[in-house]
């Protein structure tokens, strides 16, 4: 139940909220989830003293976490999936014809095109990060790429694929928030996704050719490559895990039981060519890969996974939903909405607020889950009204929020990727164009008019065709 406050209020409560967020994570330096709890916590308090009722604001949390339950169920079985993969040698036997096959000068456009196309087949970011990307980080390694370069590429390749892809839950749930043809959605996101992937690939590109030239250490890449012989059984066989799970979410299977096949197989692969014992298997599945080689960088490549490697993750989103309750119950950003809805008087106006209101929302919050099923709906007639088709929307939910994840720390998105590739946001967030150049095109296009869709009438009610007809969108 939304409660609605006055917009002084409203704006006091999120200055205060945005205050204490970047107090906490740029000056004291607190953990993501400590810094939400403590925001979440006085927004809580404030919003009581104004007279919302707890018992709102619960139910409000309550639902929140329901919609992001599935999340996290997904991360435990990414972190599940990398410690099997670990303990079979799949992810090993990967870095290791990477290392025989891939050179430095492509490797980062090698990464990103093969994130992109794992994504775009699978609809998982996370999937392909905490798989193929994990190996990908560990042939970086060997190549003595920086961590940050090689991080960027699997994330740019990664959220690309998935931004485009029909299996994708963010892409699902645009469109169907804003109720926008999938098909239409997707084509739609073609204006803002492809021109940034392609200067991406570019970027890539000169910092391979730099590549080539700074890390050639064929004695370090010999090294690793003999100390993994040594340590696995390198049979081709353990390629079958991922070509099942890449298989099966091809052909549209629910993630979580395809990842509880991938694990399974991992489980087996681990009894039958590593010698592995159900309890060292039971281990590793909690507390990741933790063998030591006695080769550090080695070491640095496997020693991950596990489901205790998805608890701060966990935690910030848990966080995030006790932080998004009073903002939403208390109607604070539907509050700020009506204003700005109030003050634009054309479509580009309008559009531009949009982008601006829920990207704020959103990197408030940390949940495009959240911001999303906040407002998807409530926008969506506001492009009906200004004569606007609603896949303008959808693309600005996406552009704004999934595909922006990766450049908020503290978000869900954000954490997971620095916990699992192991490299701080701050670091390669800068050589992921893809990130951050698609809002930049979409404020292009919403100020040029270009690839910007016109409403279709065809199957609308006759009172809104006149609305439609009378709109002026962009005088």
């Amino acid at each position: 139940m939304t409660s609605s406050i006055s917009l002084t209020k409203a704006v006091t409560l999120l200055t205060i909220s945005i205050l204490i967020i970047f107090a906490g994570l740029l000056f004291v330096k607190a953990p993501a989830a400590i810094v939400l709890i403590t925001a979440g916590i006085a927004a809580i308090i404030i919003s009581l003293l104004w007279g919302i009722k707890w018992e709102d604001i619960e139910n409000d949390i309550v639902d929140t976490l329901r919609k992001v339950l599935l999340p996290i169920l997904i991360m435990f079985g990414v972190g599940m999936l990398i410690g099997a993969w670990m303990l079979a040698g799949t992810i090993p036997v990967i870095i290791y014809y990477g290392l025989l096959i891939l050179k430095p000068s492509i490797f980062l456009v090698a990464a990103a095109l093969a994130c992109a196309l794992m994504s775009l087949m699978t609809g998982t970011s996370w999937g392909t990060i905490g798989t193929i990307g994990v190996a990908l980080m560990g042939v970086s390694i060997g190549f003595g790429i920086p961590p940050h370069y090689s991080a960027a590429a699997i994330v740019a390749g990664s959220y690309f694929g998935d931004k485009l892809s029909p299996l994708s839950d963010g892409t699902i749930m645009a469109a169907a928030l804003t109720e926008v043809n999938i098909v239409e959605h997707i084509k739609h996101l073609l204006y803002t996704t492809v021109p940034v992937f392609i200067i991406s690939l570019i970027l890539y590109i000169f910092l391979g050719f730099q590549l080539d030239e700074q890390v050639q250490n064929t004695k370090n890449i010999e090294l690793i490559m003999s100390t993994l012989d040594a340590h696995f059984n390198l049979n081709p066989i353990l390629l079958l895990p991922p070509l099942v799970v890449l298989f099966l979410i091809f052909k549209q299977k629910p993630t979580l039981p395809v990842f509880g096949i991938g694990i399974l197989l991992g489980c087996i692969l681990a009894i039958f060519f590593q010698g592995r014992s159900l309890l060292e298997i039971a281990q590793t599945l909690n507390n990741g890969f933790t063998d030591t080689t006695n080769v550090k960088v080695v070491n640095e490549m496997l020693q991950q996974g596990g489901l205790s490697s998805m608890y701060s993750t966990v935690a910030v989103i848990f966080a995030a939903a006790l932080f998004g309750a009073p903002l939403r119950t208390s109607g604070a950003f539907h509050v700020i909405l009506e204003k700005i809805i109030k003050v634009a008087k054309t479509g580009k106006t309008m559009m531009a607020s949009c982008l601006s209101i829920h990207g704020l929302f959103y990197t408030i919050t940390g949940s495009w889950y959240v911001s999303f099923s906040v407002f998807g709906p409530m926008l969506a007639p506001l492009y009906d009204k200004y004569g606007l088709h609603r896949k303008n929307l959808s693309r600005t939910l996406e552009d704004s929020g999934s595909a922006f994840g990766p450049a908020i720390p503290w978000s869900t998105t954000g954490v997971f990727i620095a916990s699992t590739l192991k490299v701080p946001t701050s670091e390669f967030i800068l050589y992921t164009p893809v990130v951050y150049l698609a809002v930049v095109f979409a404020l292009i296009y919403i100020f040029t008019g270009y690839g910007i869709a016109k409403a279709d009438t065809k199957h609308l009610p006759e009172e809104m065709k006149d609305n439609v007809k009378k709109a002026a969108a962009f005088n």
